[in-house]
Order: C-alpha cells, then sequence, then structure tokens
C-alpha cells in the first residue's frame, strides 16, 4: 500500500546522506511553501525523535516527495 504525502506538490532534493540534512531540508521546503510555523514544528518533533537514518527517511516521506538522491543508507 502507498501512503501519500501530506504535502504531495513539495518535492525535496538532497543529496546528502546525513539525515539532519534531510530534516533541515525538509523544513525549508515547508517554509518556501508557505506552511504554517505549527506544521512544521510538529514534523520537525516527528522527524526529530527518530535516530535511525532510515526512520528519518519514513517521516519525511510522510509529508513530502522525496527524489531519489535522498538516500540514506
Amino acid at each position: 500500500m502507498m501512503v501519500h504525502p501530506r504535502y504531495p506538490e513539495i518535492c525535496v532534493e538532497s543529496h546528502s546522506h546525513n539525515p539532519l540534512a534531510l530534516v533541515a531540508a525538509v523544513r525549508e521546503a515547508l517554509r518556501l511553501a508557505h506552511v504554517d510555523t505549527s506544521e512544521i514544528s510538529r514534523f520537525s518533533d516527528q522527524a526529530l525523535t527518530k535516530r535511525e537514518p532510515r526512520r528519518v527517511r519514513e517521516v519525511c516521506q510522510k509529508w513530502v516527495i522525496l527524489d531519489d538522491d535522498a538516500l540514506l543508507d
């Protein structure tokens, strides 16, 4: 079953393998799309509670579209 992100119109490209860089890129994309700051805080809280890079990526995918370069191995 494919889960659609909360903001499917937002696509984030990240070339870093650092999960914090991915979170920062998603936050910036949400901000640039004029998403309410409370929503951005909610995303941040969800993403930053994860310890494993794959889990961080999963949270990001629940919020926005990630391109293929946003890989976290």
